[in-house]
């Protein structure tokens, strides 16, 4: 690691050190949304290879459901994909070929991180934020969104694997399920993208709405086991699971570090 890596590095600490506290938000209060609670509403789901599948149909299942909007299921061609523990997708277009959404749900999974310098997948991210739409990622697709320069500044969440990555874009990681901040939402690791949803769907089409959707789901989630945080799980599990992440976490580390040093090389007179 050279000088500059271990500045970013250092850096990289005490940014995590200061990390921000839960954002109280209200969903009821949030203005930014109105313009789109009393319009019809196309809403944009990205899959894509490798990636995780719950961090898309969970997500799926609560907003495909929303009153008065339609799904469109988008790869980055029209081929079907794999997701990384074998299930099969089938998106109903490609990126090139699909309309710019009011709202576009970006997942994550391992597979993301072979699409960090995917010029035309950060292109559309780039360009749902500058039109003001509405951008929501789910678990790591917050590194995409980063990638794409779109958090820098704002506060963001991810799995929690990944949480020490986000200030490299330019990101105020928040240890929180769902971040809330102007039309981006975030939610952190995989299941988390149903609580997102269902925030989302409060955002867009009102609590009651919102509160349909999780009645008819049955979402009221019981775990046999209090292990979903770090901070709860056993250590030998917490253990096991950080080793799992330890190639993945390294190759996500390096390309957030990249993403710093240009943007610090942009930077500089």
């Amino acid at each position: 690691m050279n000088r500059r890596d271990v500045a970013l590095a250092s850096m990289g600490l005490a940014t995590m050190a200061g990390i921000s506290p839960a954002i109280a938000t209200n969903v009821s209060e949030a203005t930014d949304f109105r313009p789109f609670r009393s319009r019809s509403l196309d809403i944009g789901m990205l899959v894509f290879d490798r990636m995780d599948q719950i961090d898309f149909t969970g997500p799926f299942s609560v907003l495909s459901r929303l009153p008065d909007s339609n799904v469109q299921v988008i790869g980055l061609d029209a081929r079907s994909i794999q997701d990384h523990k074998g299930l099969m997708l089938t998106p109903q277009t490609s990126l090139a070929a699909a309309r710019t959404p009011d709202v576009l749900v970006v997942p994550g999974g391992p597979g993301q991180e072979a699409l960090m310098s995917h010029r035309a997948l950060l292109a559309a991210i780039a360009s749902q934020v500058d039109a003001g739409r509405v951008l929501f990622s789910v678990c790591t697709g917050a590194l995409l969104c980063g990638a794409a320069g779109v958090l820098h500044g704002r506060r963001a969440t991810t799995h929690w694997a990944s949480m020490e990555f986000l200030h490299y874009f330019g990101a105020k990681p928040v240890d929180r399920r769902v971040v809330i901040d102007g039309r981006i939402v975030s939610a952190a690791g995989i299941t988390a993208g149903i609580d997102g949803a269902l925030t989302l769907a409060a955002l867009l089409r009102g609590d009651e709405a919102a509160q349909r959707i999780q009645l008819d789901i049955q979402y009221s989630p019981q775990p046999p086991f209090d292990s979903g945080q770090p901070a709860t799980a056993p250590r030998d599990v917490l253990d096991a699971v950080r080793s799992s992440y330890r190639s993945i976490s390294a190759a996500r580390q390096e390309t957030a570090m990249s993403y710093a040093r240009q943007s610090l090389h942009r930077s500089l007179p």
